[in-house]
């Protein structure tokens, strides 16, 4: 089934310039749109209407061996019809052509859907041969071979919803009736969350509040894979986001538009997928915002007032890190400086920004071009590989000041990764002004925060020398739209790397050393800060584990 699957003409976009159907400058508008969706080349030239989708069809035909039909009902055998049920056909858009021996002709709308294919291999027990046809032909041959769509509903059954809904939500069969009255239901029962949860012949659907998962009730699954497709287009997220992704839901609900984060992992049987309320809580827009100890915000201001040298970032969020790096240009003297951001997202719009590439290698090479335009400030968003972290270092000898973005999570990680590069000759500490690693941690609502008892394990991972008097978790409650979440605060590490930590530097061979260097010099860093905060009982066992120890 999977060999038919063979790709010997080169590429759709080929195919179609090759038949004088496209011309290079069509092939270049398609791929530039296909950059900014991130939509597939096909669907980019049938959004930009240089193409229709017959074309496509036919050009795919050729592109995968396969024959091109356009289907009437007398070309269709009732006993091919018998082998494949009405919701699988409506399901994956297919119908069946004609039964000969143990092979079974099927004409379907996209012969790259291998879990159709293997859907009606397994349903008919045949060897399946293909066919490509038109979305809009295939469907009218399901009705006439199978009845009218209208016959059939979506297939939802649901205690939590009374007749007049359930009717108005299952003779939708796009989903969307669906998803609203699941947002609204979202909202009007406080859930801290709704998933859909594909479990074999059923789609599940549960709710969760106050701790607690109740099950809502559940939908079929023939026109799931359709309502997953209407949900990640209104999440804004692309169609190469298969695996695991997330985006924004909007409903708007007397006149305000609420927020709903969807998050989405590729399961058997379809996506898993799971809708809570978003909590905005973003980065502080100024440094006085963060709260800071007046010894780190003095740091922080040091390190801004460096004319020449390297400044490092480090945290595994990209959008928090950029944010950072946008305080530190906020307390900078930039007037009359010439400025350049490789990245997309540091700097905002004050600035002029480059591109980063991908590669490690083409990064490192777009960090020296940058150089021959002479920047007095160098922010790159991402450069934690070797090629590139190895030029923004050249970059900071050559008397550029340069602020670097590094995904890495901790001051030991980032530390071990630095005396790494060291040994490797990448760089000279001598040129580094510092290093700023930041962490975001969950503070408990305290409307619904109530004493709890963590586990032996917990205990054991969190290693305090002296436990706080209580712990506490949050259960979600009306004040915290059910999160259990008042707010986030971020905690910031600031290592200077003055005369001293130079030579403690450039003389140790292991993070050990170093982290010795600095506990008897006083410093106590993030840890302190957020050991504070679990004694206080405003943090829970688990979000200190997972933002501090782990």
């Amino acid at each position: 089934m999977a060999e038919q699957i063979k790709n010997e003409k080169g590429s759709l976009g080929d195919i179609l310039f090759a038949s004088q159907i496209i011309n290079q400058a069509d092939i270049t508008a398609a791929l530039e749109e296909q950059v900014r969706t991130g939509c597939r080349i096909g669907e980019a030239l049938v959004n930009l209407g240089i193409v229709t989708q017959e074309d496509i069809d036919w050009a795919l035909c050729n592109q995968l061996d396969l024959p091109y039909v356009r289907l009437k009902q007398n070309m269709i055998d009732p006993d091919a019809i018998r082998l494949v049920p009405a919701a699988l056909a409506r399901k994956f858009n297919l119908i069946p052509l004609i039964k000969a021996g143990s092979e079974l002709n099927i004409a379907i709308a996209d012969p790259l859907n291998l879990p159709a294919l293997e859907a009606v291999t397994l349903v008919s027990g045949c060897q399946i041969n293909l066919s490509v046809a038109l979305l809009r032909e295939i469907r009218e041959m399901i009705d006439a071979c199978y009845g009218s769509a209208g016959q059939e509903t979506l297939g939802l059954e649901s205690r939590s919803f009374d007749a007049q809904t359930l009717d108005a939500i299952n003779a939708d069969l796009s989903g969307a009736q669906l998803l609203e009255y699941l947002l609204l239901f979202i909202m009007q029962n406080q859930l801290a969350s709704l998933s859909l949860q594909p479990l074999g012949e059923r789609i599940a659907i549960s709710g969760r509040r106050s701790g607690v998962t109740s099950q809502l009730g559940h939908l079929a699954p023939n026109y799931y894979p359709d309502i997953t497709l209407k949900i990640r287009k209104r999440a804004g997220i692309t169609p190469n986001s298969n695996h695991s992704c997330a985006g924004l839901l909007s409903l708007l609900q007397h006149g305000h538009e609420l927020q709903f984060q969807v998050a989405i992992m590729a399961g058997i049987g379809g996506d898993y997928i799971t809708i809570r309320r978003h909590i905005s809580i973003g980065f502080p827009d100024s440094l006085s915002e963060l709260n800071l100890s007046d010894a780190v915000r003095n740091n922080f201001i040091h390190l801004a007032r460096a004319r020449r040298g390297i400044t490092f970032f480090a945290s595994q969020n990209t959008l928090e890190r950029n944010r950072c790096i946008d305080l530190m240009l906020a307390e900078m003297d930039t007037s009359g400086r010439n400025i350049i951001i490789l990245g997309e997202g540091p700097g905002g719009g004050s600035f002029p920004r480059i591109h980063l590439p991908e590669s490690e290698y083409e990064r490192g090479r777009t960090v020296m071009e940058a150089l021959e335009h002479a920047p007095d400030i160098l922010v790159i968003e991402n450069a934690t590989e070797a090629v590139p972290f190895s030029a923004a270092c050249r970059a900071a000898m050559r008397g550029t000041q340069v602020l670097v973005g590094l995904e890495i999570r901790g001051t030991r990680n980032v530390l071990q990764q630095l005396l790494l590069y060291q040994q490797k000759g990448y760089f000279l500490p001598f040129f580094v002004n510092g290093l700023i690693v930041f962490r975001g941690i969950q503070l408990l609502c305290p409307e619904c925060r109530s004493a709890c008892t963590p586990s032996t394990d917990e205990l054991l991972i969190m290693n305090l020398e002296q436990p706080p008097a209580a712990f506490f978790r949050t259960s979600g409650c009306d004040v915290c739209a059910q999160s259990g979440i008042s707010t986030r605060r971020f905690l910031l590490d600031i290592l200077l790397f003055d005369d001293e930590f130079h030579r403690v530097f450039e003389q140790s061979r292991d993070v050990d050393s170093l982290e010795q260097h600095l506990r008897s010099a006083g410093y106590r860093g993030t840890a302190e800060e957020g050991l504070q905060l679990l004694m206080a009982g405003s943090v829970s066992p688990e979000e200190y584990i997972a933002a501090l120890v782990l």
